[in-house]
């Protein structure tokens, strides 16, 4: 069956002291290569983990870390850092339920780096638990950051 000779092929696979530099690089070249009409979030599974299988040609083995890759904003992200990466899809995919319902950004107001205001998304059933972290959105998109505009 298809799924064995692909677990095969993994398992010849030899596992590297691959940089997120060199992750980064072979994404680049896989979305170089990636037919019409598939999205980028094909390489990323469930749990936000990077399907090696698709991006062993371009890494010519598999990386010994865990990367992750967030799905809101395909962003990548060393282990250390896992809980950005799903912090960063829950807030994204709130605040993007938020804009449809209300028409309008979940700030703070006033607030030149348009924090995202967490009581709005909690007001609004879009938000459950608060990340220890805040967020911004930027200009592009409505896409969120966890980097404070100016820094």
């Amino acid at each position: 069956m298809w799924w064995n000779k692909k677990k095969k092929k993994q398992e010849q696979l030899e596992v590297k002291d691959l940089s997120l530099a060199q992750v980064r690089k072979a994404i680049h070249e896989f979305t170089d290569h990636l037919p019409d009409r598939v999205e980028l979030r094909t390489l990323i599974n469930e749990d936000l983990t990077l399907d090696y299988n698709l991006l062993a040609p371009y890494l010519k083995g598999i990386p010994k870390d865990t990367y992750y890759m967030s799905k809101e904003t395909y962003e990548i992200f060393e282990e250390r850092d896992h809980q950005l990466a799903l912090d960063l899809d829950y807030i994204q995919r709130a605040v993007d339920h938020y804009i449809k319902q209300n028409q309008e950004l979940p700030i703070i107001e006033n607030d030149p780096y348009f924090k995202v205001n967490y009581f709005k998304l909690e007001k609004a059933g879009l938000l459950h638990e608060r990340p220890d972290r805040d967020f911004y959105i930027t200009d592009d998109e409505h896409m969120i950051t966890y980097k404070r505009p100016g820094e």
